[in-house]
């Protein structure tokens, strides 16, 4: 581990403490005697039955925070989250936990999806339903609608991302194609009250996305289909601000990927680095902005820009992978091995890349992302694999693994997208 890589942990630990879950939640919301107060709301809970249900990568702390903050108050739920995420967890107090597939959904996340869909079906005026909902979410609970199998949404699905769509896209896709996402969850809960704390959320336009991508021909027949005849309003749209049905529904995002972005850049400067918050939208394709990140790091060491060294650079967002060989890697290695490449060209130095998912996971891998810098290629190398090949080949974990440049944080329990730092020396 580099120098830079060293003085780069406290950053980011410091940037996934800052998005834990439970926390996050616990500072959204609060009890005062028999009211729950939300952001600015306070909601009177006196006779009221109080269901929770949701889905994604957060969702067994988030589930602790509620329980531990409502306790006897909830009479039941149903919460998915992702395998690797809530092993062991069969229950929070009275809130059942289910695992399901990420980042395509699978037949015991649609089954699961199904209870949860019947469980707020259920609600009535006087129920309040707490809807916890994080990273993942869109995938766990993914139930087809009418006419579409789950076979069609996993297709569909991997069709989106080896074409390098990003998550918003995926996500916007995946409202328009299933039961409980764009506002139908609420919709099934409805007259009951409803209060959704989010530690994401994204959106996009899926029929752009595919036309864009040029994916048509990977799209199963039924899924084109019921895109371009809801396009035609011919299918009953999503809820829309100034539905009634919003009337009774509070949408809070507890922490996103901004949080992160701040408490990683209040640490760097803590640290003694002069630091500056670059973007907190950083998207495209990966190894494209891995590139870019490595310029940026070594204009910084020449004294160009607005931070001079030591100095950090934060970069929060989610780029994407247009997957072309057999590889294995994920988004934020691959943004790491073309930055390695381009630190080597450049002979900078002075200058650290690190990128890592805030879930843990990078792609279908066991790291959370990597740190390189101008000596990472020679590694690999020495390892016997060619880092340029690799990288040709979407092989990125294999590579960076030969160079000893992988970070292996295991599940985190969290999820805001992704966080890159440049270091310079």
């Amino acid at each position: 581990m580099t120098p830079a890589a060293r003085h780069a942990e406290p950053i980011w630990r410091a940037a996934l403490d800052a998005v834990d879950p439970y926390r996050a939640v616990r500072r959204e919301a609060s009890l005062d005697g028999e009211a729950l107060r939300v952001g600015g709301a306070s909601l009177d809970l006196a006779g009221r039955r109080i269901l929770v249900v949701g889905g994604g990568k957060a969702g067994v702390p988030m589930t602790e925070a509620a329980v531990d903050l409502l306790g006897r108050r909830i009479a039941g739920g149903l919460v998915i989250t992702k395998r690797g995420h809530g092993e062991g967890r069969g229950a929070v107090g009275p809130v059942a936990i289910r695992l399901g597939g990420h980042p395509l959904p699978d037949a015991e996340g649609a089954l699961s999806a199904a209870e949860l869909a019947a469980l707020a079906a259920g609600a009535t005026t006087d129920d309040l339903v707490l809807v916890l909902l994080s990273g993942g979410g869109s995938s766990l609970l993914a139930l087809p609608e009418d006419g579409l199998s789950l076979d069609d949404l996993r297709k569909a699905s991997d069709a989106l991302i080896r074409g390098g769509a990003d998550i918003g896209r995926l996500n916007a896709m995946r409202k328009h194609l299933t039961r409980l996402s764009g506002g139908r969850l609420a919709r099934l809960a409805a007259p009951a009250q409803v209060v959704s704390l989010i530690l994401s959320d994204v959106v996009g336009d899926p029929l752009d996305a595919i036309a864009e991508l040029g994916l048509e021909a990977a799209m199963p027949a039924p899924v084109l289909g019921r895109l371009r005849r809801g396009a035609a309003g011919g299918i009953e749209e999503t809820p829309k601000p100034g539905d009634p049905m919003f009337d009774r529904v509070i949408n809070r995002v507890v922490a996103g990927n901004r949080t992160a972005v701040e408490a990683a850049a209040e640490k760097a400067r803590a640290l003694g680095f002069d630091t500056a918050i670059v973007s907190i939208n950083l998207r495209g394709e990966a190894r494209e902005r891995g590139r870019e990140l490595a310029a940026l790091g070594f204009d910084t060491a020449k004294g160009k820009g607005a931070v001079r060294p030591p100095a950090c650079l934060v970069f929060g967002g989610e780029t994407t992978v247009t997957v072309r060989g057999q590889g294995s890697g994920g988004r934020n290695q691959e943004l790491a091995l073309a930055a390695a490449l381009e630190l080597e060209a450049r002979g900078a130095a002075r200058t650290t890349v690190i990128a890592l998912s805030t879930d843990g996971q990078d792609g279908p891998t066991d790291a959370a992302g990597a740190a390189v810098d101008g000596s990472t290629c020679g590694t690999i190398r020495s390892a016997g694999v060619d880092p340029r090949a690799a990288l040709d080949d979407n092989d990125s974990h294999r590579a960076l693994g030969a160079g000893g440049a992988l970070i292996r944080t295991g599940p985190t329990r969290t999820n805001v997208a992704d966080l890159a730092l440049v270091l310079v020396l």
